[in-house]
């Protein structure tokens, strides 16, 4: 994929409601899960922040994709 592929696919998802919608509802449960599970639930308690910490991340890469820089992955740097 092209990075003006990537950038446009990034902008695409990002410029849909119900994409946030999803999102953010991820979000909240992981971050519901994590606050409600039992204090001595220690191995429930990280699943859930794993959860959270990865959409926060993924939403993190597509932003970083969708400013211009759909060369993340380094692939177009200048030498």
């Amino acid at each position: 994929m092209k990075p003006a592929e990537k950038q446009a696919a990034a902008r695409a998802m990002l410029d849909n409601p119900l994409f946030h919608l999803i999102m953010d509802d991820l979000e909240a449960s992981a971050i519901n899960g994590c606050i409600n599970a039992p204090v001595t639930d220690d191995e429930t308690r990280g699943a859930f922040a794993a959860e959270a910490r990865a959409i926060r991340k993924f939403r993190s890469k597509l932003k970083f994709l969708a400013e211009e820089q759909a060369t993340a992955d380094g692939k177009g740097a200048p030498a």
